[in-house]
């Protein structure tokens, strides 16, 4: 990495966790997503989810078509009805990774998975064949702000059925999970938001309620963003930046009951950029948003440059028909001398 007082270049980063959506929508995600990032693992809860070689290809071609230039990681969505030998089969069609989500946790899992036996015989064909497991680690009946807490059993169950399957608890955010995380096999990782590592529930909440903060898992506590800040500061390879990012329409944010999702794909790389220059450790932000996670899945690291220069904007109130996160803000790296 290349920085001196007003611009950064670093390898091409990537986005190890987004939400691109389908449709006429998911043709601006994409070509915003591919303005900062070179690749992104792309998660497959549309409707109907991507869970078949046809879809998944069909999805990747629709992405590519949107954002030439810009590789889409492809992954499928777990359920009881895919059967273990479908496996391979989706493995040689392009997946990187299955998406386990609980029933009833976040969008479009109302078909997600009630116990994780239920898969456990796809989980030991993803093991076999090198197929990375990312989860949203939520127990869905717990309370709100528990969520995540009380599914950390089940990951460790995960690991000890399934030692050598390589696991992404998606969105970090609680300092106990940071805590297991760290602690388990080199097998488990975990992705890292940009508004779990820098925002609370108090930015969310204490002075009226701010939409497009609202996500699942929800922001948390001071201790638990310290926590997080403090593992990605230390260069832990364990943790690696996934955006989350996860568009809704002007109208499912603004009107009740309000869509859980950060629009953050814009604003992403300078709000990442800006934490690590203002705790002085610039010299971590490769490794964290274009090392890490490019090694956890065994990819080769992207070629090239990414250069950001230190220029003021402020971030428009709707950007690609959804509201993004900090708008009408004023941030202090961009990509080029235009949005």
């Amino acid at each position: 990495m290349a920085a001196d007082l007003e611009r950064i270049t670093i390898r091409p980063p990537d986005d190890m966790h987004v939400h691109l959506r389908q449709g006429r929508p998911m043709r601006r995600y994409a070509r915003r997503i591919s303005g900062s990032f070179a690749r992104g693992v792309v998660m497959p809860n549309l409707i109907p989810p991507v869970s078949t070689e046809a879809g998944l290809i069909d999805y990747r071609n629709k992405i590519r078509k949107a954002a030439p230039g810009f590789e889409p990681l492809v992954t499928f969505k777990l359920s009881p009805g895919i059967a273990p030998g479908q496996v391979a089969a989706l493995k040689n069609s392009g997946a990187v990774a299955g998406k386990y989500y609980p029933e009833g946790v976040t969008t479009n899992s109302e078909d997600g998975i009630r116990s994780a036996d239920e898969v456990y015989p796809i989980l030991e064909a993803m093991e076999g064949h090198g197929i990375v497991l990312c989860i949203h680690g939520e127990d869905p009946s717990a309370p709100v702000l528990e969520r995540e807490g009380v599914f950390l059993s089940q990951l460790e169950e995960l690991v000890r059925r399934f030692p050598r399957l390589n696991i992404v608890l998606e969105h970090v955010s609680t300092r106990e999970a940071v805590k297991l995380v760290d602690s388990l096999p080199s097998t488990v990782a975990a992705t890292v938001t940009v508004h779990h590592l820098l925002f609370t529930l108090e930015d969310m909440m204490a002075s009226g309620f701010y939409p497009a903060l609202y996500c699942k898992p929800v922001v948390k506590g001071a201790p638990d963003r310290e926590a997080i800040q403090r593992t990605v500061l230390e260069g832990n390879p364990k943790f690696f930046f996934g955006s989350d990012s996860a568009p809704h329409p002007v109208s499912a944010k603004r009107n009740p009951p309000v869509a859980a999702g950060v629009y953050s794909s814009p604003v992403a790389m300078p709000l990442i950029i800006d934490f690590f220059d203002s705790h002085g450790a610039l010299d971590k932000l490769e490794d964290f948003v274009s090392r890490f996670g490019a090694e956890f899945y065994s990819l080769p690291l992207n070629e090239g440059e990414s250069v950001w220069f230190k220029e003021s904007w402020t971030v428009p109130g709707v950007v690609d028909g959804a509201v993004p996160l900090c708008a009408g803000e004023t941030l202090l790296w961009k990509k080029s001398r235009r949005f």
